[in-house]
Protein backbone atom coordinates (compact mmCIF):
# COMPACT_ATOMS: atom_id res chain seq x y z
CA UNK A 1 0.00 0.00 0.00
CA UNK A 2 1.14 3.60 -0.93
CA UNK A 3 2.27 5.40 2.32
CA UNK A 4 0.75 8.32 1.10
CA UNK A 5 -2.58 6.45 1.15
CA UNK A 6 -2.11 5.66 5.19
CA UNK A 7 -0.75 9.33 6.41
CA UNK A 8 2.48 7.90 7.23
CA UNK A 9 5.54 10.26 6.34
CA UNK A 10 8.89 8.59 6.35
CA UNK A 11 12.19 10.10 7.35
CA UNK A 12 14.85 10.85 4.59
CA UNK A 13 17.95 9.52 7.34
CA UNK A 14 16.25 5.84 7.40
CA UNK A 15 19.28 4.31 6.08
CA UNK A 16 20.78 5.33 9.46
CA UNK A 17 19.03 2.86 11.45
CA UNK A 18 21.12 0.00 10.26
CA UNK A 19 24.32 1.47 12.48
CA UNK A 20 22.42 2.37 15.86
CA UNK A 21 19.78 0.43 18.17
CA UNK A 22 18.24 4.48 18.85
CA UNK A 23 15.18 5.63 18.62
CA UNK A 24 16.07 7.25 15.22
CA UNK A 25 13.91 7.47 12.07
CA UNK A 26 10.25 6.22 13.07
CA UNK A 27 8.62 8.41 10.84
CA UNK A 28 4.98 10.08 11.17
CA UNK A 29 1.61 9.98 11.30
CA UNK A 30 0.56 13.74 10.75
CA UNK A 31 2.08 15.33 13.78
CA UNK A 32 2.53 12.11 15.79
CA UNK A 33 4.47 8.97 15.82
CA UNK A 34 2.78 6.01 13.94
CA UNK A 35 1.04 3.64 16.29
CA UNK A 36 4.06 1.18 15.39
CA UNK A 37 6.62 3.02 16.44
CA UNK A 38 4.39 3.86 19.70
CA UNK A 39 3.30 0.68 20.52
CA UNK A 40 7.35 -0.58 20.23
CA UNK A 41 8.15 2.27 23.07
CA UNK A 42 5.47 1.22 25.15
CA UNK A 43 6.68 -2.23 25.24
CA UNK A 44 10.44 -1.29 25.29
CA UNK A 45 9.16 0.75 28.56
CA UNK A 46 7.51 -2.23 30.42
CA UNK A 47 10.88 -4.31 29.72
CA UNK A 48 12.66 -1.75 31.03
CA UNK A 49 10.68 -1.50 34.18
CA UNK A 50 10.56 -4.95 34.47
CA UNK A 51 13.96 -5.14 34.47
CA UNK A 52 14.45 -3.11 37.59
CA UNK A 53 11.65 -4.40 39.69
CA UNK A 54 12.00 -8.14 38.77
CA UNK A 55 14.36 -10.21 41.66
CA UNK A 56 17.28 -11.80 41.06
CA UNK A 57 16.37 -16.10 41.46
CA UNK A 58 19.96 -15.78 43.53
CA UNK A 59 19.51 -20.33 44.39
CA UNK A 60 18.90 -20.55 40.55
CA UNK A 61 21.48 -18.79 39.68
CA UNK A 62 23.85 -20.85 42.84
CA UNK A 63 22.76 -23.88 41.11
CA UNK A 64 24.55 -23.09 37.01
CA UNK A 65 27.49 -22.02 39.06
CA UNK A 66 27.94 -25.09 41.18
CA UNK A 67 27.14 -27.79 38.01
CA UNK A 68 30.33 -25.56 36.11
CA UNK A 69 32.38 -26.06 39.14
CA UNK A 70 32.40 -22.57 40.75
CA UNK A 71 31.61 -22.58 44.99
CA UNK A 72 28.91 -19.40 45.29
CA UNK A 73 27.89 -17.73 48.86
CA UNK A 74 24.89 -15.92 48.45
CA UNK A 75 24.39 -12.88 50.84
CA UNK A 76 22.29 -10.09 51.29
CA UNK A 77 22.85 -6.00 51.66
CA UNK A 78 20.89 -3.95 54.29
CA UNK A 79 18.40 -3.80 51.85
CA UNK A 80 15.51 -5.37 53.02
CA UNK A 81 13.52 -5.55 49.96
CA UNK A 82 13.74 -3.99 46.38
CA UNK A 83 11.40 -0.93 47.38
CA UNK A 84 14.07 -0.41 49.86
CA UNK A 85 16.97 -0.74 47.72
CA UNK A 86 15.46 1.77 45.18
CA UNK A 87 14.28 4.21 48.06
CA UNK A 88 17.03 4.10 50.13
CA UNK A 89 20.42 3.55 47.85
CA UNK A 90 22.94 3.62 50.61
CA UNK A 91 21.50 0.41 52.12
CA UNK A 92 22.52 -1.82 48.81
CA UNK A 93 25.83 -0.37 48.95
CA UNK A 94 26.57 -2.27 52.89
CA UNK A 95 26.28 -5.83 53.72
CA UNK A 96 23.58 -7.14 56.03
CA UNK A 97 25.26 -7.94 59.54
CA UNK A 98 24.33 -11.41 59.18
CA UNK A 99 26.24 -11.37 55.71
CA UNK A 100 29.23 -9.74 57.04
CA UNK A 101 29.64 -11.94 59.91
CA UNK A 102 28.88 -14.74 57.85
CA UNK A 103 31.93 -13.70 55.22
CA UNK A 104 34.15 -12.60 58.03
CA UNK A 105 33.68 -16.41 59.83
CA UNK A 106 34.50 -18.15 56.58
CA UNK A 107 37.94 -15.77 55.90
CA UNK A 108 40.88 -18.29 55.30
CA UNK A 109 43.90 -18.04 56.45
CA UNK A 110 45.24 -16.91 53.28
CA UNK A 111 43.21 -14.42 51.59
CA UNK A 112 42.05 -14.68 48.39
CA UNK A 113 43.60 -11.94 45.60
CA UNK A 114 40.40 -10.83 44.08
CA UNK A 115 37.00 -10.87 46.08
CA UNK A 116 34.69 -11.85 42.99
CA UNK A 117 31.40 -10.49 43.20
CA UNK A 118 27.85 -10.58 41.43
CA UNK A 119 25.04 -8.67 42.67
CA UNK A 120 21.62 -7.57 41.01
CA UNK A 121 22.07 -3.70 40.72
CA UNK A 122 19.42 -2.53 38.35
CA UNK A 123 18.64 -5.29 36.02
CA UNK A 124 18.44 -8.83 37.59
CA UNK A 125 17.91 -9.84 33.82
CA UNK A 126 21.29 -8.80 32.48
CA UNK A 127 22.61 -11.02 35.47
CA UNK A 128 20.73 -13.88 34.50
CA UNK A 129 21.40 -14.01 31.09
CA UNK A 130 25.40 -12.78 31.26
CA UNK A 131 27.27 -13.31 34.35
CA UNK A 132 27.83 -16.92 33.81
CA UNK A 133 29.29 -17.21 30.27
CA UNK A 134 31.51 -14.10 31.31
CA UNK A 135 32.78 -15.87 34.61
CA UNK A 136 33.12 -18.81 32.63
CA UNK A 137 36.27 -16.73 30.16
CA UNK A 138 37.19 -15.00 33.38
CA UNK A 139 38.52 -18.22 35.12
CA UNK A 140 41.07 -19.37 33.40
CA UNK A 141 42.36 -15.73 32.33
CA UNK A 142 42.71 -15.41 36.42
CA UNK A 143 44.54 -18.88 36.91
CA UNK A 144 47.12 -18.10 33.81
CA UNK A 145 47.76 -14.65 35.89
CA UNK A 146 48.49 -16.67 39.33
CA UNK A 147 45.82 -14.98 40.49
CA UNK A 148 43.40 -16.67 43.46
CA UNK A 149 39.54 -15.86 43.59
CA UNK A 150 37.22 -15.93 46.22
CA UNK A 151 33.94 -18.03 46.40
CA UNK A 152 31.46 -16.60 43.76
CA UNK A 153 29.59 -13.81 46.33
CA UNK A 154 26.38 -12.99 45.36
CA UNK A 155 24.53 -10.08 46.71
CA UNK A 156 21.24 -9.65 46.77
CA UNK A 157 19.76 -6.01 46.50
CA UNK A 158 23.29 -4.61 46.03
CA UNK A 159 25.32 -1.52 43.96
CA UNK A 160 28.91 -1.64 43.37
CA UNK A 161 30.29 0.10 46.38
CA UNK A 162 28.63 -3.49 48.11
CA UNK A 163 31.53 -5.48 46.42
CA UNK A 164 34.29 -2.90 49.18
CA UNK A 165 32.26 -4.33 52.01
CA UNK A 166 32.90 -8.03 50.72
CA UNK A 167 36.56 -7.74 49.65
CA UNK A 168 37.36 -5.97 53.25
CA UNK A 169 35.34 -8.98 55.10
CA UNK A 170 36.96 -11.24 52.86
CA UNK A 171 40.75 -9.97 53.41
CA UNK A 172 40.87 -9.45 49.66
CA UNK A 173 43.31 -6.98 47.87
CA UNK A 174 41.57 -6.26 45.18
CA UNK A 175 37.49 -6.55 44.22
CA UNK A 176 35.65 -7.15 41.23
CA UNK A 177 31.65 -6.43 40.59
CA UNK A 178 29.42 -8.23 37.70
CA UNK A 179 26.36 -5.86 38.47
CA UNK A 180 23.08 -5.16 36.35
CA UNK A 181 23.04 -1.48 35.03
CA UNK A 182 20.26 0.61 34.62
CA UNK A 183 18.69 -0.35 31.76
CA UNK A 184 17.97 1.53 29.26
CA UNK A 185 15.08 1.57 26.28
CA UNK A 186 16.84 -0.44 24.01
CA UNK A 187 19.14 -2.78 26.53
CA UNK A 188 17.27 -3.36 29.66
CA UNK A 189 19.60 -5.99 30.15
CA UNK A 190 23.30 -4.63 30.17
CA UNK A 191 25.94 -5.78 32.73
CA UNK A 192 28.69 -3.72 33.96
CA UNK A 193 31.82 -4.84 35.58
CA UNK A 194 33.68 -2.46 38.01
CA UNK A 195 37.35 -3.36 39.32
CA UNK A 196 38.95 -2.12 42.25
CA UNK A 197 42.21 -2.04 43.72
CA UNK A 198 42.93 -1.67 47.65
CA UNK A 199 38.78 -1.86 48.27
CA UNK A 200 38.06 -0.01 52.21
CA UNK A 201 35.06 1.39 53.54
CA UNK A 202 34.20 4.72 51.84
CA UNK A 203 35.99 4.40 48.99
CA UNK A 204 34.68 6.75 46.28
CA UNK A 205 34.11 5.88 42.69
CA UNK A 206 36.98 7.95 41.71
CA UNK A 207 38.90 4.83 42.58
CA UNK A 208 37.02 2.48 40.70
CA UNK A 209 37.28 1.27 37.01
CA UNK A 210 33.90 0.35 34.98
CA UNK A 211 33.45 -1.67 31.45
CA UNK A 212 29.99 -1.00 30.72
CA UNK A 213 26.84 -2.36 28.22
CA UNK A 214 27.83 -5.91 28.18
CA UNK A 215 24.87 -7.19 26.12
CA UNK A 216 23.98 -8.85 23.34
CA UNK A 217 24.37 -5.79 20.95
CA UNK A 218 26.67 -4.35 22.82
CA UNK A 219 30.40 -5.21 24.05
CA UNK A 220 31.40 -8.93 23.60
CA UNK A 221 31.83 -11.32 26.67
CA UNK A 222 35.56 -12.19 25.81
CA UNK A 223 36.11 -8.03 25.20
CA UNK A 224 35.06 -7.10 28.57
CA UNK A 225 37.15 -9.89 30.09
CA UNK A 226 40.54 -8.63 28.15
CA UNK A 227 40.04 -5.29 29.09
CA UNK A 228 39.16 -6.76 32.58
CA UNK A 229 42.65 -8.58 32.41
CA UNK A 230 44.26 -5.61 31.51
CA UNK A 231 43.05 -3.03 34.07
CA UNK A 232 43.92 -6.13 36.67
CA UNK A 233 47.54 -6.58 35.91
CA UNK A 234 48.09 -3.00 35.65
CA UNK A 235 46.69 -2.14 39.10
CA UNK A 236 48.56 -5.00 40.20
CA UNK A 237 52.20 -3.32 38.96
CA UNK A 238 51.55 0.42 39.76
CA UNK A 239 49.08 -0.49 43.08
CA UNK A 240 45.69 1.71 42.05
CA UNK A 241 43.38 1.82 40.24
CA UNK A 242 40.55 4.57 39.25
CA UNK A 243 40.95 7.21 37.36
CA UNK A 244 44.57 7.36 37.77
CA UNK A 245 44.15 4.01 35.56
CA UNK A 246 44.20 3.89 31.92
CA UNK A 247 42.43 1.49 29.70
CA UNK A 248 45.31 1.25 27.09
CA UNK A 249 44.35 -2.22 25.95
CA UNK A 250 44.18 -2.81 22.27
CA UNK A 251 40.54 -2.83 20.78
CA UNK A 252 39.63 -5.56 19.56
CA UNK A 253 36.05 -6.39 17.80
CA UNK A 254 33.44 -5.22 20.50
CA UNK A 255 29.84 -5.98 19.63
CA UNK A 256 28.66 -10.09 20.38
CA UNK A 257 28.74 -12.06 17.77
CA UNK A 258 24.81 -12.89 16.15
CA UNK A 259 24.88 -16.59 17.69
CA UNK A 260 25.66 -15.04 21.48
CA UNK A 261 22.19 -16.57 22.51
CA UNK A 262 23.34 -20.06 21.81
CA UNK A 263 26.42 -19.50 24.16
CA UNK A 264 23.90 -18.18 26.78
CA UNK A 265 22.20 -21.89 26.84
CA UNK A 266 23.01 -24.29 29.17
Amino acid sequence: MDKRATGLTSDTWTGLKAYTGARIALGRAGSSLPTRAHLAFQLAHARTRDAVRLPLDVDALARRLDALGFKSLPVESQAIDRDDYLQHPDRGRRLSATSADRLRAGRPETPSDVALVVADGLSAIAIERHAVPLLQILEPRLKKMGLTRSPIVLVRQGRVAVADAVAVALGCRMAVILIGERPGLSSPDSMGIYFTFNPHAGCPDALRNCISNIHAAGLAYPVAVDRLIYLIGEADRLKLSGVALKDESTPTETRQPAERGNFLLD
